[in-house]
């Protein structure tokens, strides 16, 4: 079997894979959460300005290592080449364990919960097998199905992968579109948008801590544009594509997201915002335009974003546990490279076996807290790296170098949010570390291993 990745996806691949990954049904959730966080429109909208200026630093400080750093597995790669091999396997047995798999896990809930709206049998409280505390829901059933159905998709060679997700980022990016000129035409009230956007009389530094901490539900619905570098050893030209779709990709998200929930604000009082049933608000807002028919449609729209986003993911993942057994740092099966296909058929199948579990363990909201702040460590722990990085390097080589705003502003206002997390969830987010560290005697015990 052959060992070797190909280089076959374009810019607009990458691109696709980038704003595809991101793009998910958190858009069209979290802002309920966060408007009942900040009890504010105003701060509303400021949180999801923060979020897109934390997204736009991280993604353009990776674009530098990314540009000179081409290897395939992306910021397992960073971290072991900047830091050692110690801090890449805490990265990858994180990501496999909680980043990336609980990532797609909650998409994959949020795909058959919507389903569940057009097709009522799909729930979690209608029950197939039930046995003392062990329950298995029509959700679970269709969010299990998702996962496997993808993984199977993604098996038949990177081209049947990156076209399913060229299809749904057009679809999903057409339609959010769609949904922003709906509201603009049909719902938009100025009187509206004025009220919400009233700035609070008082504002004290607690608002700050408030701030940071809601802004979690809005970083995690684009937090994955790091999936790209997984894949950097499929990407032509990989050191000026990437730098290119993470620009390009998060930008586009960034200003849909925004106009978005301007529009939401436009359309919608703040307690129907706050109060969208099963936090639903992209419902809410399409209900309030057409009707039932509304809230059918935007279920479908938010199926579309969560499937193309799952299939994304399920892709790119696979390949950092590809690039781990390669270094003999994971299972050495998971470093072989079908011949027919070109992929790595059973790192995409252990990565949908552990999914799979996750799906019947968690629920959505628990998923995220995990996911985000391991995630936010991870992010920070590379963008400060990359300093590291420019230190023992020829910078003379460099292919491309951002200015230092960037990495700083990511490093401060990452930091930040890590620390407010760690204070206000502890509940959610320690365990999430634990599983991190859980990771060193794994590592130790696999080095013995192979040295034995």
């Amino acid at each position: 079997m052959s060992q070797d990745l190909k280089r076959t996806l374009s810019l607009w691949d990458a691109i696709s894979v980038v704003s595809g990954s991101m793009i998910g049904c958190g858009i069209f959730i979290v802002s309920a959460d966060i408007s009942r966080q900040v009890q504010s429109g105003f701060l509303m909208i400021l949180v999801w300005i923060l979020a897109g200026f934390i997204t736009m630093c991280g993604a353009l400080s990776f674009a530098e290592l990314a540009a000179n750093i081409t290897e395939e597995g992306g910021q397992y790669i960073y971290l072991k080449k900047i830091y050692s091999e110690k801090i890449a396997f805490l990265y990858g047995w994180t990501t496999f364990l909680v980043i990336q798999t609980g990532t797609i896990a909650a998409v994959c809930v949020a795909f058959a919960k919507f389903l569940g709206i057009l097709i009522p049998f799909i729930s979690t409280n209608n029950y197939l097998f039930q046995y003392g505390v062990l329950k298995l829901s029509t959700q679970q059933i269709c969010a299990l199905a998702t996962v496997i159905f993808l993984t199977y998709i993604n098996s038949k060679g990177i081209k049947h992968g990156v076209i399913t997700q060229n299809l749904f980022t057009v679809t999903k990016v057409l339609s959010i579109i769609g949904v922003i000129l709906a509201g603009l035409f049909f719902g938009f009230n100025i009187h509206t948008l004025n009220l919400n956007a009233l700035i609070p009389a008082h504002f004290a530094f607690s608002d700050i801590n408030v701030i940071a901490t809601a802004v979690v539900g809005a970083v995690f619905a684009s937090i994955t544009w790091n999936n790209i570098t997984f894949i950097a050893g499929e990407i032509k030209n990989p050191s000026l594509n990437i730098p290119r779709a993470l620009a390009y990709g998060s930008g586009l998200v960034i200003l849909l997201y925004l106009l978005i929930n301007t529009i939401y604000l436009g359309v919608l009082p703040l307690d129907l915002i706050q109060n969208a049933p099963e936090d639903i608000v992209g419902a809410q807002l399409m209900s309030s335009i057409f009707g039932t028919a509304g809230k059918d449609i935007m279920a479908l729209i938010i199926m579309i974003s969560a499937f193309g986003c799952a299939n994304g993911m399920i892709l790119a993942g696979s390949r950092v546990y590809y690039k781990m057994a390669k270094d003999r740092a994971f299972f050495r099966p998971l470093a072989v490279i079908n011949r027919k296909t070109k992929v790595p058929v059973n790192s995409l199948i252990a990565q949908c076996v552990w999914i799979c579990l996750l799906i019947l363990w968690g629920n959505y909201t628990q998923l995220l807290d995990f996911v985000i702040y391991a995630s936010l460590i991870f992010y920070l722990i590379t963008t400060a790296g990359l300093f590291i990085y420019r230190k023992k390097s020829d910078m003379s080589r460099f292919k491309f170098k951002i200015n230092n705003f960037f990495p700083v502003a990511f490093i401060v206002c990452a930091g930040y949010v890590i620390i407010c997390l760690t204070v206000f969830k502890p509940l959610y987010t320690i365990p999430g570390l634990l599983i991190t560290l859980a990771g060193i005697p794994v590592f130790h015990f696999w080095k013995k291993k192979l040295c034995s």
